[in-house]
C-alpha cells in the first residue's frame, strides 16, 4: 500500500462515518479470526466459524474498496 493510499484510508476513516464502522467491523472480525486460529485443536463449529469469518472479513473488504474507489 502506497503512503498517499495510507493517508486516503486514514482520512476516510476520521471523516466518513461509513468507512469508518465498515473498517472497525473489519479490525473486530480479524481479532477473532486470530483467536480462533491460536487455538491448538479446532473443532467442526470452530471451522465453519473461520469459513464464515472469512465471507464476512472479505465482504467488508470490498465494501471498503468500493468507498476508496469512489474517493481517489
Amino acid at each position: 500500500m502506497t503512503t498517499k493510499e495510507e493517508a486516503l484510508i486514514e482520512k476516510l476513516v476520521r471523516e466518513n462515518e461509513e468507512f469508518s464502522k465498515v473498517k472497525q467491523a473489519h479490525t473486530q472480525l480479524a481479532k477473532q479470526l486470530d483467536e480462533l486460529e491460536k487455538k491448538p485443536f479446532l473443532t467442526p463449529q470452530d471451522e465453519v466459524e473461520i469459513k464464515i469469518i472469512k465471507k464476512k472479513k472479505l465482504a467488508l473488504k470490498d465494501q471498503m474498496e468500493k468507498i476508496l474507489m469512489q474517493h481517489r
